[in-house]
């Protein structure tokens, strides 16, 4: 069997990767693994993920466990009512924000942890032999209502103390899940809010799923036109988040993670664990606050909360973990600290950004056959290690990164859930942003030509 864990848990088309036969053998693998309990099971909104949690409901009772359904949530509530409800682990299917013929899950271990990469090495192989219990010994199925709990639970733990200021806000829910739960919270605390792209759908009308920059950039006017001050943009499964002012548009992610941490280190000095794309701005702060910065492969930014000692804050572009919340990625939590935050401090999102440095980046995604994907990839890694020069500083803990004595870096590596290479860069001066786009570009089209085949599509940006 081909190896199904990639960046961050399972992905693939339905149904020629991700089908039910795969659901009910990752079922088994579940008691297989962790033993014999009950296993909570939820889905976002894509059209084949309620027939997939089925056929994982079915393999979860066929090898002997129970399930918890909670159905339709984001993928944080799941993680949430895994901790909640005392449960032995559980399975959220997704695709996070891939397009909508995809699918996949993510598993989580006992009180909301998700699975590690020896987890995943462990769980791939039981997956592979999957095996069934005597009818005597099938488990239970029951169904669980677990948002309104998690939202007064929410609440409660992000009560507001002081209220200096009342943002008016736009949510983007993606047609997802979020939708149920984040429009509440926000209405229940007294913040005027308006939902966009709120209806449930897993064919993602409204926008692409992903809610990257050139994504976001058609929405831009509705802010400003709305006088809103503020629009946080969901992913389809509710653990990604984007910020978007009317003044300065996307929000690079690595600042909104600069934003929080200087927060959180006001409050507590200790590590933040932050993935390998994360840029200068978020090193600065770490460092101008006393605390450390390490950095780690993306994806798995979690488990530095097992590795490393003192662990206050795990985030890397997009997802934040809050260990105080719990050891899970919630967008919804991260989306009404920041509401927490400009109601306390008495100031808008672009006034909590103005201690925040801002270095232009580019992110950037070349689409690229599968199967040619690892051979580019050694190409462009080739290239950088070559092509450094004395004083650079490589690092090759996911992907290839270079950080040059000027302060710019690049780090490149293969996406682990679709057929892409991507590109993330930064530097002090936008000439020498683009001469390393260009040149990155330059070298996927070089590298494919040379095994007879074109690039796909472009998507990205560069952001000032």
């Amino acid at each position: 069997m081909a190896r199904l864990f990639g960046t961050s848990g399972v992905r693939g088309v339905f149904p020629d990767k991700v089908n039910p036969e795969l659901m009910v053998r990752a079922g088994t693998a579940l008691t297989q693994y962790f033993g014999r309990g009950s296993y909570g099971v939820g889905h976002d909104s894509r059209t084949t993920s309620r027939a997939l949690s089925l056929a994982l409901a079915s393999g979860i009772m066929a090898s002997g466990s129970s399930v918890v359904d909670v159905g339709l949530v984001p993928i944080g509530v799941l993680a949430w009512s895994i901790h909640y409800l005392r449960l032995r682990g559980g399975v959220y299917v997704t695709a996070s924000h891939n397009p909508p013929q995809y699918n996949g899950f993510k598993i989580f271990k006992e009180g909301g942890f998700e699975v590690t990469s020896d987890d995943e090495a462990g769980l791939e192989e039981a997956i592979s032999r999957a095996s069934y219990v005597s009818w005597a010994d099938v488990g239970l199925y029951t169904r669980a209502e677990v948002i309104d709990e998690y939202v007064r639970s929410l609440e409660n733990f992000l009560q507001i103390s002081l209220v200096r200021y009342v943002p008016r806000v736009v949510l983007d829910t993606a047609n997802g899940p979020v939708s149920l739960v984040a429009p509440k919270v926000m209405t229940d605390m007294k913040i005027p809010n308006m939902v966009i792209n709120g209806s449930i759908d897993g064919r993602f009308p409204g926008r692409h799923p992903e809610p990257r920059p050139d994504v976001l950039e058609p929405l831009i006017p509705i802010l400003r036109a709305s006088g809103y001050d503020v629009m946080f943009a969901f992913d389809g499964d509710g653990d990604r988040l984007s910020v978007v002012t009317p003044r300065q548009g996307f929000i690079k992610q690595d600042r909104v993670i600069a934003l929080i941490a200087l927060h959180v280190l006001k409050d507590r000095k200790g590590t933040i664990v932050a993935s390998v794309d994360c840029g200068n701005s978020l090193r600065k702060v770490v460092e101008d606050m006393g605390g450390k910065l390490v950095l780690y492969k993306l994806g798995k930014t979690h488990e530095g909360l097992l590795k490393y000692g003192n662990v206050v804050l795990a985030a890397e572009p997009w997802k934040v973990i809050d260990p105080r919340w719990g050891p899970w990625i919630d967008a919804v939590y991260q989306a009404m600290y920041l509401v927490k935050l400009m109601v306390e401090e008495g100031k808008d999102m672009d006034q909590l950004l103005s201690d925040i440095p801002n270095y232009p980046q580019a992110r950037y995604s070349v689409t690229v056959p599968e199967e040619l994907k690892d051979g580019v990839f050694r190409d462009i890694r080739e290239f950088l290690k070559a092509g450094a020069p004395e004083g650079a500083e490589i690092v090759e803990i996911d992907g290839i990164r270079v950080d040059y004595e000027d302060g710019s870096w690049i780090l490149v590596r293969p996406s682990g859930t679709e057929p892409k290479i991507r590109l993330y860069a930064e530097a002090s001066e936008p000439s020498r942003l683009r001469q390393m786009v260009d040149e990155f570009l330059k070298l996927v089209t070089d590298s494919l030509a040379t095994r007879g085949a074109r690039p796909g599509p472009v998507e990205g940006a560069i952001l000032h």
